[in-house]
């Protein structure tokens, strides 16, 4: 079976897919910049830094000399980057020699960040005006409700106590790639579900968050308001209240619909309504790789191959239920155990061995986290192993072809699928081959043709 892999682009994937005059506009925000900034590779912030007061072009033969020999292939991947983003702009001097300049509103917002500091388009409310705020803990966990209950509804709304107030429309356009639904059956997930499931929490929200800004459009919402609202709310202080009034109609609507993500909690009072961020939405401008924000672990997995999971969450036992045999629930234990029958039906789903080795490691209880490894070794390479034994052979349609009056007519229906790259088999001595099925008819077709 072919392997599918879904991709959580993060907001800069987004950001270079803008048309320029879109980009260009979301750098007139420093924040946006500083934003852009941060998520460069390394060797691209220090060409902005090298760059950022200088205003001639520089030619591209001259920027590659502020590397050695053996690090031209991290220079472009970093210029590339830069000339994704519009921070970099190509131009060419008298000589016709490719030089790069800096996107001038780039250059001087960052300019002016960097001297003077920014400040953002709203301040905190005062205390005496909210009163009694929820703490960081309290906003973790109300964070974690949210999303949980959020994925819950994405994946089985059957099982959702609270559901979120995002429209049928809305919905449908989270699960489109991830469930699959046919007639008179409920919906079901894809290859490309099963492996979102498996995803850390960023690289889910990232998912999401895409979908939710590719879809604004047919919801009357501007994308490029949407990308620059998101990344400045990354900006903002977690566990404090901003007040709504200063939004705009698009980003008070964006603020209700984070809200039932668990990006935000919104609260409404008789005159004045305040968004307080959590640390979803303060992650949103991190790196996928970046470890600080990962969640706690919560899985034993034993020699004997049995999975004890710490956990309240009906979210995490569906997910467990996915690669093992969930034996019963207690109110927060989930006892289990990896089967070959019930690998196999991961596999049979798309799940690889990798992902689901990865899941374990990376959700492994602190007690075990800390060991090396955190997961056995004999049940990781035996996942590993089913896996190899369920992919040595490779079930591939075909047709077979035999009783051929003549040997130039075979050996013309080998060139003729040899050409289409679908020869599979072939035997001179009695004259028989093997095409693959996709071929068929055009095989009929070359047939007739010689008679």
């Amino acid at each position: 079976m072919p392997e599918v892999r879904i991709v959580a682009r993060n907001f800069m994937d987004m950001v270079a897919a803008l048309p320029a005059s879109k980009l260009d506009k979301l750098y007139e925000s420093s924040f946006i910049c500083e934003a852009v900034l941060r998520s460069l590779p390394p060797l691209a912030k220090k060409y902005v830094m090298q760059m950022l007061f200088i205003d001639s072009p520089l030619g591209a033969k001259s920027l590659e000399e502020w590397v050695l020999p053996d690090g031209l292939s991290k220079h472009k991947v970093a210029v590339d980057r830069l000339l994704q983003l519009r921070v970099f702009l190509e131009v060419s001097d008298r000589k016709k020699e490719a030089s790069y300049k800096m996107n001038q509103r780039f250059q001087t917002n960052m300019q002016k960040y960097l001297i003077s500091g920014g400040t953002l388009p709203r301040e905190p409310m005062p205390s005496n005006v909210v009163g009694r705020l929820p703490t960081l803990a309290e906003l973790d966990a109300f964070a974690l409700e949210q999303w949980e209950c959020f994925l819950l509804q994405l994946i089985n709304s059957s099982q959702v106590d609270k559901a979120t107030s995002f429209s049928s429309s809305m919905m449908r356009a989270f699960q489109r790639g991830l469930l699959n639904s046919r007639d008179n059956e409920a919906p079901r997930l894809t290859e490309n579900g099963f492996q979102f499931l498996l995803m850390e929490t960023n690289a889910q929200l990232w998912y999401i968050i895409r979908e939710y800004i590719s879809s604004s459009e047919e919801r009357g919402m501007d994308p490029t308001e949407l990308i620059s609202f998101l990344l400045e709310l990354s900006f903002h202080t977690q566990g404090q209240a901003y007040n709504v009034n200063t939004l705009t109609d698009v980003q008070r609507q964006a603020i209700k619909d984070l809200s039932d993500l668990g990006l935000v909690k919104y609260q409404q009072a008789r005159k004045d309504g305040w968004f307080i961020p959590t640390k979803l939405a303060t992650n949103l401008s991190v790196s996928l790789s970046d470890s600080s924000s990962r969640k706690e672990g919560f899985v034993v997995v034993e020699t004997n191959f049995r999975t004890y999971a710490y956990s309240t969450s009906r979210l995490h036992c569906e997910i467990l239920r996915l690669f093992s045999r969930i034996e019963y629930q207690l109110p927060n234990l989930i006892v289990g155990a990896i089967t070959k029958e019930s690998l196999y039906n991961a596999f049979e789903n798309g799940i690889t061995a990798e992902q689901i080795v990865s899941f374990l490691q990376q959700n492994a209880h602190p007690r075990v986290a800390e060991k090396t490894p955190s997961v056995p070794e004999n049940v990781t390479d035996q996942i590993r192993l089913w896996e190899t034994d369920r992919n040595r052979v490779d079930m591939v349609q075909s047709h077979l072809y035999e009783d051929f009056p003549s040997k130039d007519l075979f050996e013309s229906c080998c060139d003729f699928a040899r050409e289409y790259g679908c020869l599979l088999w072939e035997d001179p001595k009695k004259m028989r081959l093997i095409v693959k099925g996709e071929l068929h008819q055009q095989m009929r077709d070359f047939l007739r043709g010689q008679r």
